[in-house]
């Protein structure tokens, strides 16, 4: 079914382009597929987590990969640090909706253990892993022999020690040799299915290493910028660093690193392609900063107007102004609005005004409006959220 809403589509016109931003031409990356996500070549940019339980206790990191997946999480990573996490990936990995990734460090016999637990896909961080090169031709023929592909996951700030006396620190130069050096070796066994990240706490190096990686091979590519801290600052740095890359077309699977709980990462992520049109947008709120010149009181009606259509399934976008400047034009754009002036709302709809409220009753009449714009799709919600009817397939899942 097609439905014409307020804003263009963001499926861009073929050559990586969306419609809605100047984001370039996708850098042409081999494609890998782990599990079932395809990830390089021309596949959409996948939102990546990593969870936080004891992935030694099955349920709780069951329950916690449940959580992402519904927050739209497309790859979860696990931690194998010991024998008995290793021991739970089997379970894991065939009870995960998602594709699971085992991140492992220091310990190689743990890479050979994801391999038979049937994991998507292994993370190893090679300067954290005694004697990793003597090892890589027997994990090579084991990833190619099950179809599992590895990512050389190199970290600022556990590079291998001859590259910092080389270099003097993780510099952009530092990051990029690390994951080559380790390519070549996996490719002198004829293993390619490889996806590379370089991740650094500083934005400005870890993107001039992304820069640097892409313009020197042709893997896909994990963006990240690691440690970035708090969920505000943490959230500045990672779409500061991922939106300059991926408006440039580098990048093809993208993890937030917050220290807050995983679903926030997923948010932030999924909220970043959005922005650059680089996944199907969902509920997307449009207001005004509010100035002098408003005449209602723009915050509260943005805060209640996000909090009553919160996980609203249908892909709209709202606009909540407070004065005549820019409100009408910005309303008439949007799917649905409101432009606010002396205690009073007038409601758009497609770009015409449908009708004039009191203040106290634009929140609910935007709602009613969007709940009625769902119905005039065919889309059917009932009370739990849940959708049907025969315009269902056009709800972002």
């Amino acid at each position: 079914m097609s439905v014409s809403l307020g804003m263009p589509s963001v499926r861009g016109n073929g050559d990586g382009q969306g419609a809605r931003g100047p984001v370039a031409a996708r850098r042409k990356a081999r494609q890998i597929m782990v599990g079932s996500v395809p990830v390089g070549g021309d596949a959409p940019v996948s939102v990546q987590s990593m969870t936080t339980t004891l992935t030694a206790d099955v349920n709780a990191t069951l329950q916690q990969i449940a959580e992402l997946t519904a927050s739209g999480c497309q790859i979860v990573r696990v931690a194998v640090p010991s024998q008995d996490d290793a021991e739970a990936l089997p379970a894991i990995a065939r009870k995960s909706p998602i594709p699971v990734i085992a991140d492992i460090h220091f310990q190689p016999k743990y890479v050979f253990a994801a391999i038979d637990a049937g994991c998507a896909a292994v993370r190893v961080n090679p300067g954290n892993i005694k004697k990793f090169d003597d090892r890589v031709g027997e994990i090579a023929k084991a990833a190619k022999d099950a179809g599992v592909p590895i990512r050389i996951g190199v970290n600022a700030g556990s590079l291998d020690k001859r590259l910092l006396e080389k270099h003097g620190k993780a510099t952009p130069e530092a990051l990029v040799e690390s994951a080559l050096w380790e390519c070549s070796l996996f490719e002198e066994h004829d293993f390619r299915d490889i996806k590379i990240s370089v991740k650094h706490n500083d934005p400005v190096v870890m993107i001039a290493a992304y820069r640097q990686l892409a313009a020197a091979c042709d893997y896909p590519l994990h963006l990240g910028v690691t440690e970035a801290g708090p969920a505000f600052q943490g959230t500045i740095k990672s779409a500061v660093a991922f939106g300059s890359l991926l408006a440039d077309g580098i990048g093809d699977t993208i993890r937030v690193s917050l220290s807050a709980p995983p679903v926030e990462e997923v948010k932030v992520g999924t909220a970043i392609l959005e922005s650059l049109g680089l996944r199907e947008r969902g509920l997307e709120i449009v207001s005004c900063p509010s100035c002098g010149r408003a005449q209602v009181d723009v915050y509260t009606l943005a805060e209640e107007v996000t909090a009553g259509l919160k996980d609203f399934p249908v892909p709209l976008r709202v606009a909540v102004m407070g004065c005549v400047v820019n409100g009408p034009g910005e309303a008439r754009e949007a799917d649905l609005g409101v432009a606010s002036g002396n205690g009073k709302g007038q409601i758009f709809v497609k770009g015409q005004v449908v009708k004039t409220v009191p203040e106290a009753q634009i929140v609910e009449t935007l709602i009613e409006e969007a709940m009625r714009i769902a119905e005039d799709m065919g889309i059917e919600i009932g009370e739990d959220g849940s959708v049907s009817g025969p315009g269902a397939d056009v709800v972002v899942g």
